[in-house]
């Protein structure tokens, strides 16, 4: 039979360690998600992201989009639900205008690490038909998610703001 003293001091060694264990995981999890979260102003510049490449292609504004991303625009009636009807979009009916956004209201939505949402009004001042710069309120919606460590767009929506 083994010594009782020794045996409770192995015990003992062995649940310490085990604390320290759980206790290492604990805070390095928690400090982990702490340093993954994202900031609303991160959030934030995502439109600036998306807004700079409106002064680009079409293909540079749907790839910031997740493959299967939702748009609801502002100059279509159409429900875009992958990045080619995304892509086809702003080349026909949107950068041709030459867009230009500035948000007017926002209100970020940290969701967790990987999901956010950015709410709120903007103007786009874009080319009218005559040609002249013609400025245009409206209200926006996205939701982002973090796939494969890029802020990707799911769901977009953007409509003009109604008459009062």
């Amino acid at each position: 039979m083994r010594n009782p003293t020794a045996r409770r001091i192995q015990l003992a060694t062995i649940t310490g360690t085990a604390l320290l264990a759980v206790t290492a995981l604990t805070a390095c999890g928690s400090n982990a998600a702490a340093a993954t979260m994202p900031s609303s102003q991160e959030i934030a510049a995502l439109f600036d992201q998306w807004n700079t490449a409106l002064q680009g292609d079409p293909e540079g504004v749907a790839e910031l989009y997740a493959e299967n991303g939702v748009l609801l625009p502002t100059l279509s009636p159409v429900v875009r639900t992958n990045r080619e009807e995304i892509k086809e979009y702003f080349e026909k009916d949107f950068l041709p205008k030459k867009p230009s956004g500035t948000i007017t209201e926002s209100h970020v939505l940290v969701i967790d690490e990987n999901s956010a949402a950015h709410s709120g009004n903007y103007t786009f001042t874009v080319n009218g038909k005559d040609g002249a710069r013609t400025k245009v309120p409206a209200r926006f919606t996205y939701v982002y998610e973090k796939i494969d460590g890029k802020w990707l767009i799911t769901e977009h929506h953007s409509s003009a703001v109604p008459a009062s």
